[in-house]
């Protein structure tokens, strides 16, 4: 992404000096989605000097943060519609989400009982992949369990190997006590356990842009619209936008291309596609990437909805607002491993950060900050 970005940046100053131009317009429709912190603050550095000679910059974002951070104004579009231009400086994130959705933002933190491992109907052990060194930990019934980190941590490989997407080096994955070695699970075995995954690149891997939402909704449940060999398109249609109606998939045409949705009802889409299943484990990866609040409030309702339905639910993000609004627990990843967990009132933005920014150093004392000293079989330890 950040290559598309330079390339985009140098092509405008490239047709600035053909054209004898000293103004340009660099357009950048979420271009921090799948940037890690690091790079974003390049961006942003690249968008002031950019201001600073002359030129233009338009940055679409859902990111609210973000928008207040780098922009000057804020213009605001509901369902197509402009809504008002305000100044970025002057204008609380508070009342940009009341200019975007049309109301207050009503969303609290999510906070249950603590559970304890005997009530977990989930056991994931000793997971390992290319990232993740062995994680071990439990998700109990109706239980919203956080997963992060700063990004390259591994938490955000534990949904994939869990679902089987990608290949577990090692592990256990146990739903009702029967253990699963996860270096022979695929997605279809998962699908067949009521182990579900919503990944973070829906367009990529969630859903096929090109089918109708009615063919994306309802292929996990393909087989029951079959009758006597034939497939019953009429009632496919039928449950489709009933199921559109409940998860409010906006607008309600069972026919349009998925492609077509906007990213947060590209989202609630998805959700409907596999929450009708009835999962016994939810897996999310990224769950509100790319959405506007409006959509991400709606999201957390259907994420609780299915926890108060028993749904054992991770949730691996590097939102740090995200978590503290969703979930019970939150267990924080350092270069592969667990290094701290957050639960109850802890589970806050503040403790998710700053136990994120600490994870390296945790690490090492987690491996006890052996500094120089070697380990060498069968002669002890030397210092």
């Amino acid at each position: 992404a950040l290559v598309a970005i330079v390339r985009a940046v140098e092509s405008m100053r490239t047709s600035m000096e053909i054209s004898g131009s000293h103004r340009g317009l660099l357009v950048l429709d979420e271009a921090t989605v799948f940037l890690p912190r690091d790079h974003v603050e390049r961006l942003f550095k690249v968008m002031r000097q950019l201001a600073a000679e002359g030129s233009s910059v338009l940055f679409v974002s859902h990111e609210l943060e973000e928008v207040g951070e780098v922009t000057d104004r804020v213009t605001v579009l509901r369902n197509g519609r402009l809504i008002d231009t305000v100044d970025s400086r002057s204008t609380s994130e508070e009342e940009l989400i009341r200019l975007i959705i049309g109301h207050d933002l009503k969303i609290e933190a999510r906070r249950t009982a603590a559970l304890t491992a005997a009530e977990g109907a989930v056991h994931a052990r000793d997971l390992r992949g290319r990232l993740l060194r062995g994680a071990s930990f439990d998700v109990g019934r109706g239980e919203v369990l956080g997963l992060t980190g700063l990004v390259g941590s591994g938490f955000e490989e534990a949904p994939h190997l869990l679902y089987g997407a990608v290949r577990a080096q090692a592990g256990t994955l146990s739903l009702n006590g029967k253990p699963l070695e996860l270096r022979s699970m695929t997605p279809d075995r998962a699908l067949g356990l009521g182990v579900v995954l919503v990944p973070g690149d829906r367009q990529r891997d969630g859903g096929v842009a090109a089918l109708s939402v009615v063919d994306n909704i309802t292929l996990p449940t393909l087989s029951a619209y079959f009758d006597r060999g034939l497939l019953r398109r009429g009632r496919m249609k039928r449950e489709a936008r009933a199921l559109m109606s409940t998860y409010e998939v906006r607008p309600a045409m069972p026919q349009l291309e998925y492609g077509a949705l906007s990213g947060g009802n590209q989202q609630k889409a998805l959700l409907a596609k596999w929450l009708q299943t009835e999962p016994a484990l939810l897996l999310l990866h990224e769950p509100t990437q790319g959405v506007d609040v409006g959509a991400r409030e709606a999201i957390f309702g259907l994420v609780r909805a299915a926890a108060a339905r028993g749904c054992a639910i991770v949730c691996a993000s590097s939102d740090y607002e995200q978590l503290a609004l969703i979930c019970d627990r939150v267990l924080i990843f350092g270069e592969g491993v667990i290094v701290s967990e957050l639960s109850g009132s802890e589970v806050t933005k503040e403790q998710i950060t700053a136990q994120s920014l600490s994870s390296i150093s945790a690490v090492a004392l987690a491996e006890g900050s052996l500094g120089n000293v070697n380990i060498s079989e069968g002669d002890g330890v030397e210092g």
